[in-house]
């Protein structure tokens, strides 16, 4: 191999090093279970079972409840025409800015029995506790409500891209057979859509799973929950990872399902000149009902929590310690800055890397070492969190031991606890979401670019410098922002690897939340969606061009 594949291999192993002491981490707890069998034992026969079906139950209703909305919503604005139907296009999107467990904090407060709602129908109707039935908010039938109106959007956005690859001969074909539109809707549009739903429903599934802070706040006993139990509760390391491993083995199994599926199938985009589909024109009560079905996800999974959010922290925002505020507002800012530029940075080198590695095996190594990376964002954030934590504790405190024996001092703990840590997990966690739009700048970059600045002298780094790095500004900036709002609301990471008395926003809106002080808790969650909506804006924005540049008379 020439000197070109060398250092690639290097960076293979690098970056396959980097992503796999993680999962490593986390799977080497089975080496240890001789030294726990009464752990393993409790495990299997009280925590595993109620957590596989508590688990099992929330992600079918949730995925069946996101594949409904996202679908429906999707096939409204694509295949329909009515007034506001641009503006519900990008606004369908809002749910994305609001993190499940900020929702499940303020629809806990509103549907609870001292809420508003209940409040206001004892007072109207003189009932009493225990003379009417209400829903509990705080079920998994709640929390799969939740998780229904902040991800449907997943569904939403691929589905509505699919439905308007429709052509208008499709629709010709399948009428002129006899085919109802209703008939034409199951056998022709829906089929078609079917890889595109499934894609945004096992996002909202891998969400489902990773999530803490709602499934936490309701009392569910999934697998992310029970983690934390024997980690913070029972103290016990050995049974947390054991369970992440349980938890990481689950989320391969879906991971290579949903590949397999996906990959007998294939899938071909119509010719750019194919005649689109026409949207059918809604009058009267139609058009009315097409309207209010919009305005219900976008109301739910977005307005009305801000709405109750804001009436929390009305009350309390002039007790509101504005310097803890900033602290914690500064923490929240300091870690997403630093995680973004890490992140950025790595997936720069390595996209660059790809694009220069020679052919045989070394390229075949950073593609491939490319890709593992990218498999990060599958996994837990208490996965990633458990698997880093025992490593670096490990290394820790055998180093601690060495210098204590070799030199008579200790070192204490270097990286277990520390900022360090966090920015690691983060990097793992959130390579995938900056390696996206970096990954598609750099493939529209021809190689005749390339090849021009090399003709004229300039080595690899130059070019990068002076040719690559412009062309790429606007995807770098959207994945850092993308990064930046991720880390922003991240929370089951934060929880387990944050330093002492180091606390973000996400971190105290949950410890508030947990204390029952949801209007303390509104302030920090309203600045988390805040900067939750930044990055859906320039998606709406794109959204928004895509339908003007491709719209259709019909």
């Amino acid at each position: 191999m020439g000197g070109a594949g060398t250092p690639a291999l290097l960076l293979a192993a690098l970056l396959a090093a980097l992503v796999a002491l993680p999962l490593l981490g986390v799977l080497s707890s089975f080496l240890h279970a001789q030294a726990s069998l009464e752990t393993l034992a409790h495990l299997s026969a009280h925590v595993i079972p109620r957590a596989a079906f508590e688990t099992a139950l929330l992600v079918a209703l949730v995925t069946f409840g996101v594949t409904v909305l996202g679908t429906t919503s999707a096939w409204l604005v694509a295949a329909l025409d009515f007034p506001g139907r641009r503006f519900f296009e990008w606004a369908m999107l809002l749910p994305l800015a609001m993190p499940g467990y900020i929702v499940a904090y303020a629809y806990t407060d509103f549907l609870q029995f001292s809420g508003p709602v209940q409040t206001w129908l004892r007072e109207t109707f003189g009932w009493q506790h225990g003379d009417y039935w209400f829903p509990e908010i705080r079920s998994i039938v709640g929390a799969a409500f939740v998780f229904t109106v902040v991800l449907y959007p997943y569904v939403y956005l691929l589905a509505r891209t699919a439905f308007l690859a429709r052509t208008a001969s499709m629709i010709d074909a399948a009428r002129s057979l006899g085919l109802s539109p209703l008939a034409t809707w199951l056998r022709v549009n829906v089929p078609l859509a079917r890889p595109a739903v499934a894609a945004g429903a096992l996002l909202a599934l891998m969400e489902t799973i990773a999530d803490y802070g709602a499934a936490s706040y309701f009392g569910l006993q999934t697998f992310t929950t029970s983690i934390y139990r024997a980690w913070f509760a029972l103290g016990d390391r050995l049974a947390a990872s054991q369970l992440a491993a349980v938890l990481l083995l689950v989320v391969v199994v879906v991971i290579v399902v949903e590949e397999r599926t996906r990959g007998r199938a294939r899938f071909f985009a119509a010719p750019n000149a194919a005649r689109p589909a026409p949207r059918a024109v809604l009058r009267g009560a139609r058009r009315a009902l097409a309207v209010v079905g919009c305005c219900i996800p976008i109301t739910l999974g977005f307005l009305l929590p801000v709405a109750i959010l804001v009436r929390l922290m009305w009350p309390t925002l002039a007790e509101t310690p504005l310097d803890r505020y900033a602290q914690w507002l500064g923490n929240s800012l300091l870690l997403a800055a630093l995680a973004a530029a890490l992140t950025i940075a790595l997936v720069l080198l390595i996209v660059y890397a790809v694009r220069l590695a020679p052919a045989g095996a070394a390229g075949t190594a950073v593609r491939g070492a490319a890709r593992l990376m990218s498999l990060g964002y599958a996994v837990p954030g208490a996965v990633i969190a458990v698997g880093i934590l025992v490593p670096l504790a490990a290394f820790d405190n055998a180093l601690d031991a060495w210098l204590k024996a070799t030199v008579g001092v200790g070192s204490g703990l270097l990286l277990t606890g520390t900022v360090a840590a966090l920015l690691y997990a983060f990097v793992v966690r959130y390579f995938a979401v900056a390696q996206q739009p970096i990954e598609a700048g750099l493939a529209r970059i021809t190689p005749a670019m390339d090849a021009s600045a090399r003709s004229l002298g300039a080595g690899p780094l130059e070019v990068f410098g002076r040719v690559h790095l412009p062309l790429l500004a606007p995807s770098v900036a959207a994945g850092a922002l993308l990064v930046f709002v991720d880390v922003m609301k991240e929370l089951p990471a934060t929880l387990v690897l944050r330093p002492f008395n180091f606390d973000t926003l996400a971190v105290i809106a949950y410890q508030f939340a947990a204390d029952e002080r949801l209007g303390e808790a509104a302030l920090p969650s309203l600045t988390i969606v805040l900067a939750g909506v930044l990055p859906v804006m320039l998606l709406s924005r794109a959204i928004g061009r895509s339908s003007v540049h491709g719209a259709h008379t019909p």
